[in-house]
């Protein structure tokens, strides 16, 4: 329900009304210039109607006429009490200009239209004024009423609160998207090694007829990567299969390549340092090095944003007097309901920290992976921590393989490409200038370090 502006109309009808008194004074006749005389009554009828004599002011001398006495004026100034005899006596005006000044002049002799339009002017500007007062009155208490939700300060809080949140909330899913997209090709290809030496005749549905197995395997359809790589159409027209048999055996093999995506484990020693590995490991070290804070702040910024949002929407007539005096009633409610859980909600961000945490977290995950960072200094920092970027990695991707197994890999197969990477570093931070001497002091002491220590 829209507000209807009621005291506008009466604050607008006051106005028509001393507008209309304006114009009805401007449009009668003005009034000749007069002299007041006093009059000598010598006859005077119960309406009013006079015979006097009067003393002509111009020219002199007594004049007699006709005029509309006062007939109600007190009796004493009437026949025959004045002065005991039989006159009485009134004021009266005479014309002071033009052809007939020195005569007597009366309303009446107008007919009244003037003295009417008159008495409808001031009539029409009291009522006017009245109206015009009770408007500006009535429509300031009710505008005072309807306002008293407003709350700037509030809403630019909750906004501020909101933008950070959603801030913290991109940053964070940026920096995630950063590794799963330097894992992926990676995963890919660890994926399809391991279905090209899962045999075909493993497929549940095909162990069961040992012989489609058998010509699938003679036709050059070996594993199940051969399957995928065929898919139905191939395997119907091209190998001989049944329409069904043939979209049966690739959803087996989709299903497999789906539980081996889920086991399998991407361990960084297997590759050693390629461009893609360091890419991935580069990635990792943002969320490892802005640590859980970071990932709990993006969360709970995202979650937030989400929260306030349709608060925002409800509660902006509460932004401005403006918006809030154009808001209905029913409205109104809404809004004033939205800004009370904006207040809970700013009480609670207050009382958590959470403004503090989302710029901390923003400072740490806006580092970005370092493009100019050197392989050495980025499989260094793997090397001193690999059990935090495995966990980041199994956390932000659902990487099959425990931190505590592929440490526990490496353990086995010593160093591996990690002591590759720090000698190739270490010939190469030998010829670079400006290698620090902590850095070289990092490359002896895990070149000296045997298989299995760490």
């Amino acid at each position: 329900m829209r507000h209807v502006p009621l005291f506008r109309w009466v604050l607008a009808l006051g106005l028509a009304l001393i507008a209309w008194s304006g114009y009805l004074s401007a449009t009668t006749p003005d009034f000749p210039e007069l002299r007041q005389v006093q009059l000598t009554v010598l006859d005077e009828k119960p309406d009013g109607a006079c015979t006097v004599t009067w003393t002509d002011p111009f020219r002199g001398g007594d004049r007699k006429g006709t005029y509309q006495c006062d007939a109600g004026r007190d009796p004493v100034l009437k026949a025959p009490r004045w002065d005991g005899s039989d006159l009485g006596w009134d004021t009266g005006w005479v014309r002071a200009e033009g052809p007939g000044h020195g005569e007597l002049y009366s309303m009446e002799d107008d007919g009244g239209a003037a003295a009417e339009r008159m008495d409808r002017s001031d009539t029409a500007i009291v009522f006017g004024l009245l109206l015009t007062v009770v408007a500006l009155v009535g429509g300031n208490i009710r505008s005072l009423s309807r306002a008293r939700g407003v709350r700037p300060r509030l809403i630019r809080r909750a906004r501020w609160l909101r933008e950070a949140a959603d801030l913290v909330a991109q940053d964070h899913h940026r920096a995630v998207e950063a590794v799963r997209t330097a894992w992926t090709p990676l995963h890919r290809e660890l994926v399809d090694g391991e279905l090209a030496r899962i045999p075909v005749s493993r497929l549940k549905g095909v162990t069961e007829q040992r012989l489609r197995a058998a010509e699938l395997e003679k036709a050059g359809v070996r594993t199940v990567r051969d399957v995928l790589d065929a898919g139905t159409w191939t395997l119907a027209h091209f190998f001989g299969m049944e329409r069904d048999a043939a979209e049966q055996t690739v959803a087996a093999a989709h299903r497999t390549a789906e539980t081996v995506g889920r086991n399998v484990g991407l361990r960084m020693d297997t590759y050693g340092p390629e461009p893609r590995t360091t890419a991935l490991l580069a990635a990792l070290r943002v969320l490892v090095d802005a640590g859980p804070q970071a990932r709990s702040a993006g969360l709970v910024g995202e979650e937030l944003a989400a929260r306030l949002a349709p608060l925002l929407v409800a509660a902006a007539p509460a932004a401005g007097f403006r918006e809030m005096l154009r808001t209905g009633s029913r409205e109104r409610k809404n809004v004033l309901a939205a800004v009370d859980k904006l207040r809970l909600v700013l009480a609670e961000a207050e009382r958590e920290g959470w403004t503090e945490q989302f710029a901390q977290a923003s400072v740490d995950l806006l580092r970005g992976p370092d493009a100019d960072a050197d392989e050495l200094a980025t499989w260094t920092d793997f090397e001193a921590r690999p059990s935090a970027y495995y966990a980041t990695l199994a956390e932000v991707t659902g990487d099959g393989t425990s931190a505590t197994d592929r440490s526990s890999e490496r353990t086995r197969n010593g160093t591996g490409a990690v002591a590759r990477v720090v000698a190739r570093a270490r010939a190469k931070a030998g010829a670079r200038t400006g290698a620090g001497a902590a850095a070289r002091r990092r490359i002896q002491e895990l070149t000296r370090r045997g298989p299995g220590s760490r």
